[in-house]
């Protein structure tokens, strides 16, 4: 069944009201599959050159070395919208629509956050409540986003000191610790060769969308719009 968009205009289907998520969802398998094989791949020719067994793909899927690799990476993904949903309650930038309006920083009033007494008929329930309720939805995105965060990165720690301990063996090494291997250098430049480049990409984002456009994107200015209007989406 289809539905009227926000109560007004015209009907549109499920794949078109739901397309954004669907679309980068689908993207994102297709992704994850590519990474697959061509993890597999690259992880066989490494076990040739040590006159090891290869693995089959399901083997390889469930191996320590294709977990941190696709852990690794998610956790710097949650850390940004972690950083960035937090931060951007109190940081600005002039003339960036990823920024509020400069005089909008801190958290806002419960009238324009449409919290409590001035909450709506159509707004989430725990808006409207008092308490922790309301305390809890009105910083839930951010608090999901650092938990996943979290949950990922101690992913990557316990499927990295894995694939750590396995390339030690083959080496005739000892094998260390889950807590020597938090202070070793390959987790930490794991995580950080991810940040960086997570925390970049905000920063341009923020300053390269004061002076540049694109035409019907919400993540953009109006065309039109002056470099210095600031929180003003296309």
């Amino acid at each position: 069944m289809s539905r009227a968009d926000g109560g007004r205009g015209r009907r549109h289907g499920f794949w078109r009201d739901n397309s954004l998520t669907l679309v980068f969802g689908s993207a994102f398998l297709v992704v994850l599959a590519g990474q697959a094989l061509a993890g597999h791949a690259e992880f066989n020719e490494a076990l040739a050159v040590d006159g090891l067994q290869r693995l089959s793909l399901g083997e390889y899927l469930m191996s320590s070395d294709f977990a941190v690799d696709v852990s690794e990476n998610w956790q710097s993904e949650f850390l940004q919208f972690f950083l960035y949903i937090f931060g951007t309650v109190w940081l600005l930038q002039r003339g960036s629509p990823e920024s509020k309006e400069l005089h909008k920083a801190g958290p806002e009033s419960e009238r324009e956050q449409r919290m409590g007494p001035h909450a709506r008929p159509e707004s989430p329930r725990w808006a409207g409540r008092g308490g922790w309720r309301q305390a809890l939805y009105a910083h839930s995105l951010g608090t999901v986003m650092a938990c996943l965060f979290l949950l990922s990165w101690l992913a990557q720690s316990i499927a990295g000191v894995a694939a750590y301990d396995e390339q030690q063996l083959r080496q005739l090494e000892e094998p260390v610790g889950w807590g020597a291997y938090l202070a070793s250098a390959d987790f930490w430049n794991r995580s950080l060769q991810n940040w960086q480049s997570e925390l970049l990409a905000v920063a341009a984002m923020a300053i390269l969308s004061v002076y540049l456009r694109q035409r019907g994107s919400p993540e953009s200015k109006p065309v039109g719009a002056a470099h210095a209007a600031t929180g003003v989406e296309g």
